[in-house]
């Protein structure tokens, strides 16, 4: 028998309670999540179900060593799964929400499958997009965030910009390997975030993505690249 995923149709500007509320039982119940950011589609579920971040490594084929950004849904929120500096706080609320992961040192709320093993640092974003937001208050916590492209299709050009497919055959793509598909009628976007690390002394562009022009205020390119 062949696994299919669910479809769930939202509205992308005012989603619908009772549809947030039926994807937000099943994260919480395990499932794992292809679903529109204000970035890429990316592929998430539940920050504090183990089994959900676990089948998410497997899918992209993630080793350990690799964190997992994770979307909260403000700035405060934050503050909850890492340590926060004041420098790096005045570059936050300057950036979000929008297309900006941050790296920073984690606290003890986030698991340790989801941050770097050796440097306890997570990769965090605060979207600027209805659905997600909607998301994010009715679960209470986090959802992983990782970008829906799978390991095969990882190259040089797909770092900073993605495939551009047609929203049937993205849910074509993923239909057998997650549980749901958020659909919001939107056009998939090709951009992936722009990554600073917040970590160091000085803060460092160490991608650049959607967005990354406003954040050369705060930043400069870093010689290291994060993928």
């Amino acid at each position: 028998m062949t696994f299919m995923a669910i479809i769930y149709q939202v509205h992308p500007e005012t989603p619908q309670i009772r549809r947030i509320e039926e994807i937000k039982e099943a994260l919480q119940d395990g499932a794992v999540m292809l679903y529109p950011t204000d970035t890429v589609y990316a592929i998430g579920c539940d920050l504090t179900v183990k089994s959900a971040v676990e089948r998410v490594r497997r899918l992209k084929q993630l080793s350990n060593d690799k964190p997992l950004t994770f979307l909260c849904s403000s700035l405060s929120n934050i503050t909850q799964y890492a340590w926060v500096t004041d420098s790096a706080y005045r570059i936050m609320r300057s950036l979000i929400p929008g297309p900006y992961t941050f790296l920073l040192p984690a606290t003890k709320l986030v698991p340790k499958l989801v941050m770097n093993p050796k440097r306890k640092t997570s990769g965090i974003r605060v979207p600027d997009h209805p659905v997600c937001q909607a998301l994010l208050k009715a679960l209470g916590n986090p959802v992983i965030s990782t970008s829906a492209h799978l390991p095969e299709e990882d190259n040089e050009d797909n770092q900073s910009l993605m495939v551009r497919l047609e929203p049937a055959e993205l849910f074509d793509k993923f239909d057998s390997l997650v549980d749901i598909i958020v659909d919001d009628g939107s056009e998939p976007k090709t951009q992936v975030s722009t990554i600073l690390d917040l970590t160091g002394d000085e803060p460092a562009i160490v991608r650049q993505g959607l967005g990354w022009e406003a954040a050369t205020a705060w930043a400069v390119p870093s010689e290291t690249s994060w993928n």
